[in-house]
């Protein structure tokens, strides 16, 4: 697949806001189509809304849940059916399920169903249309991939298993379809500052959580949005089984001072 053919048919889960939000927007200022897809209807979506308004004939959203494999095999049907080809696949939806060790079994299940088995499904449903196009995944996990706090179970272990998933994902089906992972650490999204606004000073919150990152500051979802922009071009063509770690130097720190 050349990056300069214009328009892409893009893929993007979790589109409704935060970083797969940014995904879309950034792909469609690009010129490409986006169809994306997350578990609120329009009506309660209302970033992908604006996006549906402001680009009325290359975005396109569908109401799915990622943990239920019927609604996944009809989204990527209907995509590919709409536009007669799928190029990239960004799967992105998931949500932090931090249980702990202890978590319940439906705790347990539903982190696995959403943050592991959904990304292999979609992969899988997509891989017939991206043979064609020669086409691109990127998977979105964590830095929590690869290592993490305690209470963040199940969480983590199952965004481990992406590492894996990308690595099976390009050995099995290369060279006709690369795939590349991405492991977010703490970016500025609603669901980040629903975080912070749970303590009682979120400011002093947020501003610790800032000293912790050596470059300074929290990632922006736009800069997650640059990365795939880059990772699906053919100027990336040589990168692909890996996931790469965007979390501004947060995992190079061995211990915080507090923590001493």
């Amino acid at each position: 697949m050349s990056s300069s053919l214009l328009p892409r048919v893009v893929i993007v889960t979790g589109a409704s806001q935060g970083i797969g939000y940014a995904i879309a927007q950034t792909f469609l200022e690009q010129g490409d189509i986006v169809i994306g897809c997350a578990h609120s209807d329009v009506e309660n979506a209302p970033l992908a809304g604006a996006l549906l308004a402001h680009y009325p004939k290359r975005f396109f959203y569908y109401s799915v849940d990622v943990t239920e494999t019927a609604q996944i095999a009809h989204f990527v049907s209907e995509a590919e059916a709409r536009f007669g080809r799928i190029d990239v696949v960004i799967s992105n939806a998931g949500k932090n399920v931090f249980r702990g060790i202890d978590c319940s079994e439906s705790d347990w299940s539903h982190n696995f169903d959403l943050n592991l088995r959904s990304h292999w499904f979609l992969a899988k449903c997509a891989r017939s249309a991206l043979q064609k196009s020669r086409g691109v995944i990127l998977v979105i996990t964590s830095n929590h991939a690869f290592s993490t706090m305690p209470g963040c179970a199940p969480y983590n272990i199952s965004k481990r298993a992406l590492l894996s998933l990308v690595q099976s994902l390009t050995i099995e089906w290369g060279p006709d379809i690369r795939t590349v992972g991405i492991a977010p650490g703490f970016i500025d999204t609603e669901g980040n500052q629903a975080w912070f606004d749970s303590h009682s000073n979120p400011q002093a919150v947020r501003e610790k959580t800032i000293k912790k990152h050596p470059v300074g500051r929290i990632g922006e979802p736009r800069e997650v949005g640059e990365l795939c922009l880059f990772l699906s071009s053919d100027k990336a063509g040589f990168i692909a089984g890996t996931t790469i770690v965007m979390d501004g130097g947060r995992s190079a720190v061995m211990q915080d001072e507090d923590d001493a």
